[in-house]
């Protein structure tokens, strides 16, 4: 207990008990209990967190593998994850470190940034389950990468308060937000959580840094017209028509247990997301072009990909369309 991390953004309350206030859970946590994330603890009128320094995944991977397909293309990057999450959807991917207890070892920011050097990568990821429970080390670690030339890039669900994201952006280079569809039932029921705290984090970020956003589309969950359209609207309003979005297709694990998504539903969500938005991209299959980047202007190819394989043929060195010279909000 002794060597457990005081967090941050809480406050006491009667009886010993704290109110947690990173997320929009706002939970009020008895001694000796954890909030819904599972990693923050009371102890002793204290909230800590049990996770800091502490991993459970350490990889290079490509960071298209993010997926960002607008940030360095082509680079490689230290990605890093814990356990624990705000969040308990049915569907995770990552359930193993996300809602169960998982074996973590000593990672510490000095660590991180060391292997992120001596690995030749571009910076650190905080990903694989939800880096804004692990603010504390998040935060330690990328202001200690930012000083040593390295980006620090968080792949997030985006549900947390306002102060502790804003005290946090000014580090991070760059964020895809999993965007789990228009629908507040959806999020309630399914992912145990409010859709407006992350729509409200999207706003925030994209005004700040570099976004883009993800979107599993699962059949009969979030997979109608309607769907679509509110989705892509509201990100071109609201983040602008360049903000890259990847539509990923679903096959059931965890305790959700729906039809895989089909192509063609894929393919119907991306018509109606490029009538908002200009770089859409289809992930979780592997069809000609779907993850190609052209530009917004002539057409050109820009970037040619290939599972996590990625060919950079017609950008020049700062990022703009090497034919006709057009801006297509890719960071270099």
């Amino acid at each position: 207990m002794a060597d457990m991390k005081e967090a941050r953004f809480w406050k006491k309350l009667e009886d010993g008990r704290v109110h947690c206030v990173l997320c929009p859970h706002n939970c009020h946590i008895a001694e000796g209990k954890h909030g819904l994330c599972r990693v923050r603890k009371n102890v002793g009128g204290t909230l800590r967190s049990t996770i800091y320094g502490r991993v459970t995944s350490v990889s290079v991977d490509p960071i298209e593998k993010k997926p960002l397909y607008h940030f360095h293309p082509g680079s490689a990057i230290l990605s890093l994850g814990t356990m624990g999450c705000n969040f308990a959807c049915l569907f995770c991917q990552n359930y193993t470190i996300s809602q169960m207890e998982a074996p973590t070892r000593p990672f510490s920011p000095e660590e991180a940034v060391q292997a992120a050097v001596e690995r030749n990568s571009i910076g650190i990821a905080y990903t694989y389950n939800e880096p804004f429970i692990w603010w504390e080390y998040v935060y330690d670690t990328a202001r200690l990468a930012r000083e040593n030339g390295l980006v620090n890039v968080l792949v997030t669900n985006g549900y947390v308060q306002e102060e502790p994201l804003r005290e946090m952006l000014p580090f991070i280079d760059a964020l895809n937000v999993d965007v789990k569809g228009m629908r507040p039932d959806f999020y309630r029921d399914i992912c145990r959580g409010r859709l407006e705290p992350v729509l409200e984090t999207c706003r925030i970020a994209a005004a700040r840094t570099h976004v883009e956003f993800t979107n599993l589309v699962i059949p009969g969950y979030n997979d109608t017209d309607d769907d679509f359209e509110k989705l892509a609207g509201w990100a071109a309003q609201n983040m602008g028509r360049q903000t890259p979005a990847h539509l990923s297709a679903y096959f059931p694990v965890y305790k959700l247990q729906a039809e895989p998504t089909p192509l063609s539903t894929l393919e119907r969500a991306a018509g109606i997301f490029r009538k908002h938005l200009d770089y859409v991209y289809l992930g979780n299959v592997l069809v000609a072009g779907a993850a190609d980047t052209a530009c917004v202007q002539c057409g050109s190819k820009l970037i040619e990909r290939t599972g996590y394989s990625t060919r950079v043929t017609g950008l020049s060195a700062d990022g703009t369309c090497g034919k006709c010279g057009a801006k297509n909000n890719i960071v270099m």
